[in-house]
């Protein structure tokens, strides 16, 4: 079971000005000293990395996910526990790591591992919360199956609705620069005629502002699911004349870069499949104009909460469920454990909490769901791997001794990577297959791998014993 201290947390927090949150009493409903409950908007986008304005990038046009870093609290070392879909999303969920729910592909569902498991939004269900889901929450191949039901946990849900836009529909006039690659694992995209609200996630946003207007005067939990900026990098024409081909900026490369990487370690071959730098730049700028197009759709989720007047009694949590690489090592997309594919943008707002903060504490994914427990005074009837968040969402710097952990598997090969504050640390196949260490105070960038050096003979070996800690399961 959860920590008793948890649910003490969640019963007492007042620090830095949070509301005190409690359950419902089990008062009748008219009475005036019945606890209320505050409701949840649980965003998730798709394939989203840190290319955000709010994290640093200022060529990215993100103003709204920008908003909601200043209404609450960024984590800037938020790390996804498995760099695909499915896998990272099951985690998520059912607050299992890969290893306990043994999802590493695309096609198992996770309730064949764990039948009885209790998922987030069914736990807010089944405390008597609205339980909605709109769009991709659950893993949906993008974008086949788009408008379908997909890998969804239909016992989470009170509602569901499946968008399908013309994204989908005009798929034959995607230009694939990847040709032998399908749609989405390819680098492709189109500028789309029409308005947002044609697209699927223009669709999406809408969807759940009627419920939204539904249900706002019940507690809810609302999970949104964007799909972009997945690829195919589809958006209306307006956003990619945001960028100017010619200004966008390719990742900074090194030459010889990939000699001292374990070749298991790289997922995109050869470096950059053969792109030209005009080819890479055109698919750069389209990745971006998708980012922009879902922050407007983000927007208008926040406007309406605020119209209702219901942000003040919403918990929102903004998350992708792994990075994304770009260009960096020659790599694209995920799959990889380097840092752009292993983190992620994780933003708590939480009515009465701090605005505008942000924590360099690494943490994850998992650690949302006991999070979101926490601040809503619910037990989770299994236990749950992730850790509750509630202290540094009170303070950002708060004494913190946890890692984060990240995990790929090429073939049968698993990739395993542990990153601290300081440090990346990842073993293939338990080291047999190569190991890397990079030393972020140093090369932010992971160009030069000192797993061999002998001057951190002791911090390769430390940090293989916190890895081996944080993989308990064997495989």
């Amino acid at each position: 079971m959860i920590r008793k201290q948890l649910l003490v947390a969640a019963l007492t927090i007042s620090v830095s000005g949070f509301t005190a949150l409690s359950v419902r009493s089990h008062a009748g409903p008219d009475d005036k000293n019945a606890a209320k409950k505050l409701n949840v908007l649980f965003i998730a986008v798709d394939d989203l990395n840190n290319d955000l304005g709010c994290y640093g990038n200022k060529f990215v046009k993100t103003p709204n996910i920008d908003r909601l870093a200043k209404r609450g609290t960024r984590f800037d070392r938020a790390y996804t526990q498995f760099p695909l879909c499915s896998p990272s999303r099951s985690s998520l969920l059912t607050g299992q790591r890969p290893d306990v729910t043994k999802i590493y592909e695309l096609q198992t569902h996770f309730r064949k591992i764990l039948p009885d498991v209790v998922t987030l939004p069914q736990l807010f269900k089944n405390n008597d919360y609205y339980s909605a889901r709109v769009g991709k929450i659950y893993h949906y191949g993008v974008p086949g199956q788009i408008g379908t039901d997909g890998l969804d946990d239909p016992i989470s849900w009170d509602q569901k609705v499946n968008p399908k836009g013309r994204d989908k529909t005009e798929e034959a006039l995607i230009k694939n620069l990847t040709p032998d690659r399908g749609l989405g694992s390819a680098l492709a995209w189109r500028a789309s005629e029409g308005t947002d609200d044609e697209q699927t996630d223009g669709m999406v946003a809408n969807e759940a502002i009627k419920i939204l207007k539904e249900k706002k005067n019940d507690p809810f939990f609302l999970a949104v699911g964007f799909y972009r900026p997945h690829s195919p990098y589809v958006a209306p024409k307006k956003y990619f004349d945001q960028y100017p081909l010619e200004t966008v900026p390719l990742p900074k490369e090194v030459e010889n870069d990939l000699d001292d990487i374990p070749d298991v370690a790289l997922f995109t071959k050869p470096a950059n499949w053969g792109l030209s730098v005009a080819e890479r730049k055109e698919a750069l700028r389209a990745y971006y104009a998708a980012i922009s197009f879902m922050d407007a759709q983000v927007g208008k989720l926040l406007d309406e909460l605020d119209r209702l007047k219901l942000t003040e009694k919403t918990v929102i949590v903004l998350w992708s469920d792994h990075g994304y690489n770009v260009g960096q090592h020659g790599q694209w997309m995920k799959q990889s454990l380097f840092e752009n594919s292993a983190r992620v943008p994780l933003i708590f707002s939480v009515p009465g909490g701090a605005k505008g903060k942000a924590s360099g504490r690494t943490v994850e994914l998992l650690d949302i769901y006991p999070t979101l427990a926490a601040l809503c005074g619910l037990t989770p009837p299994q236990n749950l791997q992730g850790k509750s968040l509630v202290p540094l969402l009170k303070n950002p710097a708060a004494i913190w001794d946890k890692a984060a952990y990240t995990q790929v598997r090429r073939n049968q090969i698993f990739g395993r990577s542990v990153r601290t504050e300081r440090f990346r640390y990842t073993e293939w196949d338990g080291g047999n297959a190569g190991a890397e260490l990079y030393d972020h105070e140093k090369d932010p960038n992971e160009f030069t791998n000192l797993a061999k050096e002998s001057a951190y003979t002791i911090t390769v070996s430390e940090l293989s014993a916190l890895l081996k800690k944080g993989y308990p399961v064997t495989q």
